[in-house]
């Protein structure tokens, strides 16, 4: 028994040192299959010249992500997603609806921590487009506009390679987005989204 052991003490090692390093090498593509959850901070600004309070809820949809690498290790990463809807809110009453897309482009890093789980790091712009916004309750058949936001973003996250061409990530991503908003066509405040931005995928490399 002890020599079996040992023996396959000696096995587990030799697999170990020639299990491929999976490092990210200049010139490869990375595509990502998953799912994000947008959540806004809580205290999402105010309407009407400070008088109405405003929550906006979170909301869940499929992303894609697209990566080139640049250099070893450091790439280019592209965010996209269907849109998310959001309900707006004001003590504790709806009051509107808006979806909105927030694609996002990011320069990252990633670690070659072990041979199969890779870490990551990265900061980039984010652009987010609000579209269909709609009233509901008190303001309902009045014209809501909640205008288009530039801002930056940082992410993180890790990769675990299950092979040498398919991963299953899980991130975090951080997003400034602040909109003006316009009810039938003059500004009454700001909302502040600033999400968190929650996900999982599955990561495939070309």
């Amino acid at each position: 028994m002890r020599h079996l052991l040992i023996a396959a003490t000696l096995t587990a090692c030799g697999l170990g040192l020639t299990t491929p390093a999976l490092a990210q090498s200049q010139g490869d593509w990375t595509l990502g299959l998953g799912i994000a959850n947008v959540n806004p901070k809580s205290d999402n600004g105010t309407l009407a010249e400070g008088t109405v309070p405003v929550e906006i809820d979170d909301s869940t949809r499929p992303t894609v992500t697209a990566e080139y690498f640049i250099r070893d290790n450091l790439g280019v990463e592209v965010l996209a997603a269907l849109p998310f809807k959001h309900t707006i809110a004001s003590n504790g009453s709806d009051i509107g609806t808006v979806k909105q897309l927030p694609p996002v482009v990011s320069l990252q890093y990633h670690f070659d921590a072990t041979p199969q789980f890779k870490p990551f790091v990265g900061v980039g712009v984010n652009f987010t487009g609000f579209y269909d916004a709609d009233t509901t309750g008190a303001l309902a058949g009045s014209e809501l506009r909640v205008k288009n936001s530039w801002g930056l973003a940082a992410h993180l996250g890790a990769d675990y390679w299950v092979s040498d061409r398919s991963a299953i990530r899980a991130d975090l991503r951080w997003i400034d987005i602040d909109a003006d908003v316009e009810l039938n066509g003059s500004k009454i405040g700001e909302v502040e989204v600033d999400p968190v931005v929650a996900g999982i995928s599955y990561v495939m490399k070309f």
